[in-house]
């Protein structure tokens, strides 16, 4: 009788001991995918924390200091110190005006630079609207003419001015800074033209040009309105690419911030528009427009960005009409 009872304790125990079998066996399962989990949750903690501190070295926006300095008055206490000196780092080919154009000289400080300018019609029945058109790269060409040519085929007096160090010209190459200077020295040329009304004077620029466009309408309140197509505003993530452009310090934040729109978004003194393609470089250049818009609407300035159709060289097809009607202004 002791062995049936002892059988049918066991028995009855049976179910118990499976349960308890069974849940130590999930018990260690549900441990083990635990742990998994938990190795996959820090990995993903780590890797958005990898992707955000790399989006933040390499991608996003400079975050420069705030500040309520006017840029044209931070240009009067700076001094640029190149430790490269030298011509602008893009080879060039000598070109010769079409026929419908004039190149001209002009003075820049000590420096006597030059431009291709819309030529001066026989007879003037009235000043007409002008653009000082700032083209890409490090060097003058005939496709920078072409590209500003629906300017002047839109009734505008176009200037495409050659900076320091560019085109066998005289100065040193400072990589958006001293450049500036030479830009407003075109302005001043442009305005005192006898076709010209030097009320309706618009500054635009193409990738380089683009930069230097923004720079100098935060410096001179002679533009009516300015235009940028594919204009870098962060010179600190534009050199990340291309580091052998920079004639500086490149340790040097303040050099950088002295060449970067973003850095001063209060310091717009006409209104601008800022032009982006939407696909290749433009892309992240427009990361950038879009920070410096922003902060230049919080400040008060009508500033925008826009985007078209194309990367970084053919936007201008769509950009540029866009650019004719904000210059036009609205139709009456």
């Amino acid at each position: 009788m002791a062995n049936y009872d002892d059988e049918l304790a066991r028995r009855a125990e049976e179910p118990t001991r499976r349960r308890r079998a069974a849940s130590g066996q999930w018990g260690s399962t549900w441990l083990i995918v635990g742990l998994i989990l938990g190795v996959v949750a820090l990995a993903s903690v780590g890797c958005c924390i990898g992707m955000v501190v790399f989006a933040k070295k390499n991608i996003l926006p400079t975050e420069f200091p705030a500040t309520n300095e006017d840029y044209a008055a931070a240009r009067q206490k700076f001094k640029t110190t190149l430790d490269k000196k030298g011509p602008a780092p893009q080879a060039y080919d000598e070109v010769e005006p079409p026929d419908d154009v004039e190149e001209v000289t002009f003075e820049s400080g000590d420096l006597t630079l030059r431009a291709w300018i819309t030529a001066k019609p026989k007879e003037i029945a009235a000043r007409q609207p002008a653009v000082l058109f700032l083209h890409g790269g490090f060097s003058f060409s005939m496709e920078d003419w072409e590209m500003a040519r629906p300017f002047e085929e839109a009734g505008f007096v176009v200037m495409v001015p050659m900076l320091r160090g560019e085109n066998g010209l005289p100065g040193d190459y400072s990589m958006f800074y001293d450049e500036v200077d030479d830009v407003l020295a075109a302005a001043a040329y442009l305005a005192d033209q006898p076709h010209v009304d030097p009320k309706r004077i618009y500054v635009a620029g193409h990738s380089v040009g683009g930069t230097l466009a923004m720079l100098a309408s935060m410096t001179s309140s002679r533009f009516k309105a300015c235009a940028s197509f594919s204009g870098s505003t962060d010179q600190p993530r534009w050199a990340k690419a291309k580091p052998e452009y920079v004639p500086f310090d490149p340790e040097n934040a303040e050099e950088f911030r002295l060449r970067s729109p973003l850095a001063f978004p209060g310091s717009f003194k006409c209104p601008a528009r800022l032009y982006y393609g939407n696909f290749g470089d433009d892309v992240l250049l427009k990361l950038g427009g879009d920070e410096l818009a922003r902060k230049a609407k919080k400040a008060g300035r009508d500033v925008v960005t826009e985007e078209v159709q194309g990367d970084h060289m053919s936007m201008t097809e769509a950009a540029i009409p866009m650019a004719i009607d904000f210059f036009n202004g609205p139709k009456k």
